[in-house]
């Protein structure tokens, strides 16, 4: 029986050491390698085969150039019939893409296409070749296909319906990267980590954790960089050691307020002083019921219309007064604020009024 007992301990004790702790993450998942980015790629196309939704090219003089350009190029001589030309099948279109970090030559990457002119429907429509430039002017793929807007548009003599932006659309894989960007990462002896949260307690935790892996080889340099100093070792190994690494990151105490759709989001770190919450709406209703008033059958009286209006007032008298403790937590905050009764829109004002009595401990920022 104590050799079972003893086992059986033994199992506990192992299933906790290897579960990992609450709140813990990876540093992949917090942090990249500086170097490793992705860029921006841009280019000015044409799209072709839309049925009658395209560019009106009596408004739209740029997309008759271009596609004048274009049939020039094939050896087709339309410059003399310029003012002829009404085709509507055809959109000046701009067309973006992410050059992924190592992507190399000859491989696929998506492309997002968006009309340029008066176009009013892309559905159906073909790119042709179009050359994708970055911030140095080289073309660095170029992108072709069938487009896929994901949109429905239907209209009729007196009424029209739409689902999704018709405009704009995607190619799955519809370009081909032409040109590389170099960056040997197996060379780099230094690197260093950009947290996507900079905090200075996260990057000295991720430090620690790395130099416990593999040696002193990290050192939080600002809340944002963890600097590697990798001399005499496989970086991709050392890298891949690492980012499995895991860390529990540390987050200021902030709220964030989106006045628009009424939207308040609390970190687990924000905190109220001692306050006295006290909230309460006056509502006034006003319901007209009109009601028609006739005469007697065989008499001279009119049929009137006799108004009927109902007034209702409501104060919100039976809102009490709530305390918060002073640092109460996020829990107990929205526990207490619920009781009252509080709603979104609600809440954004009590919070902007406890943050100007001082008494919320954290950053409150409305967008």
């Amino acid at each position: 029986m104590r050799h079972l007992i003893a086992l059986w301990l033994c199992l506990i004790l192992a299933t906790a050491w290897a579960a990992p702790a609450t709140g813990q993450v990876r540093i992949k998942d917090i942090a990249d390698v500086e170097g490793v980015r992705s860029n921006q790629l841009i280019g000015y196309g044409l799209v072709v085969g839309l049925n009658g939704t395209g560019d009106k090219l009596d408004n739209a003089v740029f997309t008759r150039e271009s596609l004048v350009g274009m049939l020039e190029r094939l050896g087709v001589n339309t410059r003399d019939q310029v003012t002829k030309l009404s085709t509507k099948n055809i959109a000046a279109v701009m067309v973006t893409a992410d050059l992924p970090a190592f992507a190399r030559s000859g491989s696929r990457i998506d492309v997002a296409v968006s009309a340029l002119g008066d176009a009013t429907n892309l559905t159906g429509g073909t790119l042709l070749v179009t050359p994708l430039l970055a911030a140095d002017g080289e073309v660095y793929a170029v992108a072709q296909g069938a487009l896929a807007t994901g949109a429905i548009a239907a209209r009729g003599a007196a009424q029209s319906v739409s689902r999704g932006v018709p405009t704009s659309g995607r190619i799955a894989n519809g370009a081909t990267v032409e040109r590389e960007v170099p960056f040997r990462l197996d060379r780099k002896d230094a690197l260093r980590l950009g947290l996507r949260n900079p905090d200075l307690t996260t990057a000295r935790r991720i430090s620690q954790a790395i130099n416990r892996v593999l040696g002193p080889v990290s050192r939080a340099l600002d809340p944002r960089t963890v600097a590697l100093n990798l001399a005499g070792r496989d970086p991709i190994e050392a890298l891949a050691a690492l980012e499995d690494l895991r860390v529990e990151p540390d987050n200021a105490a902030v709220v964030v307020i989106e006045e628009a759709s009424g939207t308040v989001v609390m970190g687990a770190n924000v905190r109220i002083s001692t306050v006295a919450i006290a909230q309460g709406n006056l509502t006034i209703r006003v319901t007209e019921t009109p009601e028609v008033s006739q005469p007697g059958p065989f008499s001279n009286g009119q049929t009137v219309v006799v108004p009927r209006t109902n007034i209702q007032v409501d104060d919100q008298h039976d809102r009490k007064l709530g305390i918060l403790s002073s640092g109460v937590t996020l829990r107990d905050l929205v526990a207490s604020l619920n009781a009252l009764g509080v709603g979104p829109r609600d809440l954004i004002s009590i919070l902007q009024a406890i943050k100007t009595a001082g008494a919320l401990q954290a950053d409150l920022v409305v967008r």
